[in-house]
């Protein structure tokens, strides 16, 4: 039996040496009113693991693990007052940084077993989702007249289901605009849906040598060049493979390179997906289990709303809501980290419920990650006082 809580034992898998040295460098202690940047982060951890609804349930979840806040490295539990203000005013950058920081070193863990493709390109699934929240309290986040919204675009590194970019802005950004500034790896494929099919994006994400598995708009103008043959025994899924060009004079100005049309029958929604990329190498099977991965994203979104605290904030300022979702990151990636350490077959879910359950209880946490329906505690030994007479 451990004498730190599994909370405790959670926060101790962060590298704290390279957090003291973001903080150095952005100096959000400069002001920290007794508040530091650690126990910030570990307060807003907190948020996510326990799912608290307001500061207040930050400050009395932490008030109640008294004597077990040094293990945290936190002096004292923060007063509701004090989330609040640094909430609104320390910078959100600090736990974007940290997010990637963590990425090149807990991200290694959280891989997973994932349909292997036989090309050597890195795969990233690009997408985006909407946050509602109440125009009248966020009115910096605008979305439609008498709501409010922020918008997630999201760059999903294929191999760990874990984010490489994301792009927060309000809910009116569309899509496309959103993906503007992805950082571009030379030889990486792109899979997106139609809401991405810009074609000056596309000619911009060619120019710098990345690939992209796109379906197109239903109203798309084209010329056929060329139709490949398509497998005769193997494959009936695939109804079209053709080299085309945009026969839109708008369009070809802006991509004025030929494309190449993957037409795809879809058995499980009975419907036909069509989709365009610029590698003419690969097989139209390839091209359409690339275009099928994407589904990847769609249950990383589902993952992040429903087991952790994302739908609503505790803050209504743009930094604070910021800060709320990258700590959600943090909280995500540290939860893939701790399944991929578990010899049980944890779902995710499950996982996310049970820490829940369990925070400021004291069980070794591998032991707990291994067998987590065993009983952990030792028991008493008990002695027999012999008869004396």
């Amino acid at each position: 039996m451990t004498n730190v809580t599994l909370f405790s034992q959670i926060i101790s898998k962060l590298d704290r040496s390279k957090f003291n040295k973001l903080v150095k460098e952005k100096q959000t202690d400069k002001h920290q009113k007794g508040f530091s940047s650690w126990t910030h982060l570990v307060s807003m951890l907190f948020c996510q693991f326990a799912k608290s609804q307001s500061v207040r349930d930050i400050s009395n979840g932490l008030r109640s693990a008294t004597g077990n806040l040094n293990h945290l490295g936190v002096q004292r539990a923060p007063s509701k007052s004090t989330i609040s203000y640094q909430n609104k005013h320390r910078d959100w950058e600090l736990f974007r940084s940290y997010y990637f920081e963590l990425l090149n070193s807990l991200g290694q863990q959280a891989r997973f077993k994932q349909v292997k493709f036989k090309i050597k390109s890195k795969i990233f699934l690009l997408d985006s989702t909407t946050i509602s929240i109440c125009l009248s309290l966020f009115d910096w986040a605008k979305y439609k007249t008498a709501k409010g919204a922020v918008k997630m675009h999201t760059l999903l590194d294929y191999d760990g289901n874990l984010p490489s970019y994301i792009n927060i802005t309000d809910g009116k950004t569309a899509d496309n605009k959103g993906a503007y500034d992805l950082p571009l790896i030379r030889g990486s494929v792109i899979v997106a849906d139609r809401f991405y099919n810009d074609f000056y994006l596309l000619n911009l994400w060619d120019s710098k040598n990345v690939f992209f598995v796109i379906r197109h708009k239903e109203n798309l103008q084209y010329l056929t060049l060329k139709e490949n043959e398509l497998p005769e025994r193997t494959h009936q899924h695939i109804l079209k493979d053709e080299i085309i060009e945009l026969k839109n004079q708008t369009s070809k100005d802006k991509y004025p390179k030929k494309l190449r049309r993957v037409v795809v029958w879809n058995e499980q929604n009975q419907q036909t997906i069509e989709l365009i990329t610029n590698q003419f190498n690969w097989s139209p099977n390839t091209i359409s289990e690339l275009y099928k991965s994407r589904w990847q994203v769609e249950i990383f979104f589902r993952e992040i709303k429903q087991l952790l605290h994302i739908k609503s904030f505790v803050g209504t300022t743009q930094n604070a809501v910021m800060i709320q979702v990258w700590t959600a990151l943090i909280t995500i990636l540290v939860l893939k980290a701790l399944k991929a350490m578990a010899k049980y077959n944890w779902h995710l879910s499950n996982l996310v419920a049970f820490i829940r359950l369990n925070l400021f209880v004291k069980i070794e946490l591998q032991k707990w990650l291994d067998k987590p329906f065993e009983e952990h505690f030792q028991k008493q030994e008990t002695t027999i006082q012999g008869v004396l007479f």
